[in-house]
């Protein structure tokens, strides 16, 4: 992952740490359902983003390299996985 992304993510991650503490403190609280699930639903699309960002890198750096050093096989291998997992 190149230092940037690293970074970006880390900020990314601390945003969402921090927006899972508050949904965790409205259900403590019996706030409205409504209001909570806005709030998931929050968090969701920030770990989509920082996924989609994350693939995008290993896209244009590892997975490259990877074809470029013969391992076409095993670079394939671990796309269908990922696809796999994300459709579950």
């Amino acid at each position: 992952m190149r230092d940037e992304l690293r970074a970006d993510c880390l900020k990314r991650l601390n945003y969402i740490e921090g927006h899972l503490a508050g949904i965790r403190r409205m259900v403590e609280e019996d706030k409205y359902c409504p209001e909570v699930l806005k709030q998931t639903f929050a968090v969701r699309r920030a770990i989509e983003k920082m996924e989609a960002m994350i693939l995008e890198d290993h896209l244009k750096t590892c997975v490259i390299e990877g074809i470029k050093e013969g391992r076409d096989d095993q670079v394939v291998k671990e796309l269908s996985e990922l696809y796999t997992l994300s459709n579950r």
